[in-house]
């Protein structure tokens, strides 16, 4: 019995085009928020190294909220929506 593997990515039903970032003519901060659970910040860091490769100009600032279980607070928000314009938030596992 032979076995076929399938490859669930299907085409696309719109052409691919291109995003270009704008920032107004000023820097951009992205935050990455990571939320506690194992591997969020090892993760967070991959998607930063990312995000700096393909757009080097942009400045990436870190953050753990440190337990996943509870709701970042008021003061954490306020410093990332204060530093950035753009979050990105991840879990791990």
């Amino acid at each position: 019995m032979a076995i076929e593997y399938m490859d669930p990515r299907a085409e696309p039903g719109e052409p691919v085009t291109p995003y270009e970032l704008s920032t107004g003519g000023g820097a951009l901060t992205i935050g990455l928020l990571a939320n506690g659970f194992p591997d969020s910040v090892p993760f967070l860091d991959a998607v930063g190294e990312s995000l700096r490769r393909v757009r080097p100009d942009v400045e990436v600032r870190a953050w753990n909220k440190g337990n996943a279980s509870m709701a970042a607070d008021d003061q954490l928000m306020a410093e990332i929506t204060g530093a950035c314009g753009a979050v990105v938030a991840a879990y791990g596992h």
